[in-house]
């Protein structure tokens, strides 16, 4: 239990849970693991049973995967261990390769000891008529094994516990719920689509969850870091079910740097207390980012900020370094300044004049070398021109050797509609031969019968081909060669639903292998953790361990890595290093490219209940962007596109991803 003792700072006074921070989520999973075996081996020399809660999703599964290897190479017997999972989807059989039975049976229970009758998992299958028996039953059991000693959690992009959705009463228990629609969004990918997914689940309820007597929420990732913050920090409430941990006596989150990072002590550390007593210093990305949080709460440009504003602020050591609030100000504003460039490969020497910056922001020492070979890897065959089109199209139109790598082939994004359409084009015709035509037509066939098509590697192949061609559009309408075009097919794509996937040395070589080959000058990567299938994280995981691989590389030196974010979130105006200002033919001319990607033009729910098309987010996320440069005192552009900047060599070695 040692290794899950909490942070203790004057931060707790922010902070309405126990909290433990660890640098990665693996370290963490290990102590979370060795809790729970400690646990069952106290259990055991007592001869008592333990009772374990038990949770599914990405976020428990190298918690189940250290239990695995300690029960092989370290004797750990769940031969006394009874759990009860959270949840299951409702309507859906236990052998459905989505059901929460069958992740269970693939993550822990196939692998361990524990006697099949000790493993309960609610339903899927429990008629309407008889499911408020079955839940009340359920209860019963739990209370019969003498209640539950640890309750492993995750936490939901709606701040959810189980599938106690926003609203669900504090008192509430084990129960039939309809699932919020960005939940069912989020799973959508493991189901064939949103119409495909479950409506409804079986779920303990709240107060079944705060009954067992020690709760460990876990939460990885930058994409969990505002909710984590909401549920810690903010007063309990059932619009984040995860906040009614606040009132357990025996509760604690488990957290890696990541997920930690919109924590008040980690984000704005000066309203802890003095730095110094924390161990910190008013270094530049600090100090950047106190003056935009000053800057945002009065309501100020950063060169109209006073003595005032930062003595009210508490911001007093700030002005003691750097003598007064002007010399402050204009810290902030030059850093700030200096991260905008029309040029984002920097300019031709010959064609600059006396005075043109040349290698603003650039810093390496390839910033005079034109032209530039350039790499973007984009997960999915639309993440280049959702968002960074407009910086790839000035990119191009410099005439950098640009290269786009398509990292997976994203056949998960296409409904069975899009392609059910193609395929019946493709049946009356004749281009693609006798096989192509006579499985376009078993396919087609099976569409009009049943409304859906099979999950097979026949659809998958399909679809993957309809993503790479409406990729090759979009790029070329960007000005990128279809020579200069990789479809790198990463295998982790292909090893399951999106919950369930894992990359290996396979995926790792495949992206050395590009980079070797293009021996780019910048690389732009995505950097969107917010990504709810995982496959922007996957995807960087995969860069980075290439990247270690590639180390001794002679060509990385003169590399630059620059990381744009998706359609859900932006970088942190404190964490941006370069902002590519757009002019309004610009935003139309990556509106166009984004059109191309035919598929892809449904709604999507984003956070808190957005429904736009990506073009549209886009678009408002670089006008706001834009905005908040004008605000902040700086120029007026019609939208930006930001990047924030690694050396390889950084990078490889960076935490939280």
């Amino acid at each position: 239990m040692n290794g899950l003792a909490p942070h203790t700072l004057p931060a707790v006074r922010f902070e309405h849970s126990p909290v433990a921070v660890f640098a990665q989520g693996s370290v963490a999973c290990r102590a979370v693991a060795a809790e729970i075996a400690a646990l069952i081996r106290e259990r055991d020399a007592a001869g008592r049973s333990t009772v374990l809660g038990l949770a599914t999703g990405s976020t428990p599964v190298r918690v189940y995967a250290e239990l695995v290897r300690l029960h092989r190479e370290e004797g750990l017997s769940f031969a006394r261990v009874v759990t009860f999972n959270l949840d299951e989807y409702h309507p859906l059989p236990p052998e459905h390769p989505e059901s929460y039975h069958a992740f269970m049976r693939r993550h822990l229970f196939d692998h361990v000891d524990i006697p099949p009758a000790q493993a309960n998992i609610p339903s899927g299958t429990v008629a309407p008529a008889q499911m408020e028996d079955f839940c009340r039953d359920y209860e019963r059991r739990i209370q019969d094994c003498g209640g539950i000693d640890i309750q492993i959690l995750g936490i939901g992009r709606t701040g959810h516990i189980g599938f106690n959705e926003p609203g669900s009463p504090r008192r509430s228990v084990t129960r039939l719920v309809s699932l919020d629609p960005l939940t069912r969004r989020d799973a959508s990918g493991d189901f064939g689509g949103e119409a495909h997914t479950p409506r409804a689940a079986i779920t303990m309820g709240v107060r079944t969850i705060l009954a067992a007597r020690r709760v460990i929420l876990m939460a990885w990732g930058q994409h969990k870091a505002d909710i984590v913050r909401r549920a810690v920090e903010e007063e309990p409430t059932s619009s984040v079910t995860a906040s009614y941990l606040q009132e357990h006596d025996n509760a604690l989150y488990v957290l890696d740097a990541a997920a930690a990072g919109e924590l008040t002590r980690f984000r704005t550390p000066w309203l802890v207390g003095p730095l110094d007593e924390q161990g910190l210093a008013w270094d530049e990305p600090t100090t950047r980012r106190a003056l935009l949080w000053l800057a945002r709460r009065t309501k100020k440009p950063l060169l109209k900020l006073t003595d005032d504003d930062y003595n009210e602020a508490g911001l007093q050591d700030l002005l003691r370094v750097h003598g007064s609030a002007y010399e402050a100000n204009l810290a902030g504003f030059y850093q700030l300044q200096h991260t905008i460039t029309g040029w984002p490969g920097g300019r031709d020497p010959a064609r600059t004049r006396p005075g043109d910056a040349l290698v603003r922001p650039l810093r390496a020492r390839s910033a005079g070398v034109f032209p530039k070979r350039v790499l973007v890897l984009s997960p999915h065959p639309d993440d280049d021109v959702i968002s960074m089109g407009g910086t790839l199209c000035r990119l191009a139109d410099h005439g950098h050797e640009v290269h786009v790598a398509y990292q997976v082939s994203g056949y998960g994004a296409v409904p069975d509609e899009a392609l059910a359409g193609s395929l019946m084009f493709l049946r009356d015709s004749t281009a693609a031969g006798p096989e192509g035509t006579a499985e376009a037509a078993r396919l087609c066939e099976t569409f009009e019968q049943t409304g859906a098509l099979p999950q097979n590697d026949a659809t998958r192949r399909w679809k993957a081909l309809i993503r790479r061609h409406e990729a090759i559009a979009a790029a070329r309408l960007c000005g990128v060669p279809t020579t200069r075009l990789h479809f790198l097919d990463l295998p982790f794509y292909e090893s399951g639903s999106s919950r369930e996937r894992r990359f290996t040395a396979a995926d790792v070589e495949r992206t050395l292998a590009l980079l070797r080959q293009v021996q780019p000058h910048l690389v732009f990567a995505a950097g969107d953790l917010d990504d709810p299938h995982g496959t922007h994280r996957m995807c960087l995981r995969i860069l980075r361990d290439a990247l270690v691989a590639g180390a001794g590389d002679a060509w990385l030196a003169d590399a630059e890595l620059w990381l744009y974010r998706g359609a859900w979130a932006e970088w942190p105006l404190d964490e941006i290093d370069m902002a590519v200002p757009l002019s309004p033919q610009e935003v139309l001319r990556r509106r166009s490219a984004i059109f191309r990607h035919v598929t892809q033009k449904d709604q999507v729910l984003f956070p808190g209940g957005d429904r736009r098309e990506f073009w549209q987010r886009t678009e408002d996320r670089g006008r706001r962007l834009a905005a908040e440069y004008d605000t902040l005192g700086l120029a007026e552009y019609e939208a930006i596109e930001a990047f924030k900047r690694f050396t390889p060599q950084a990078f490889a070695t960076a935490t939280g991803l």
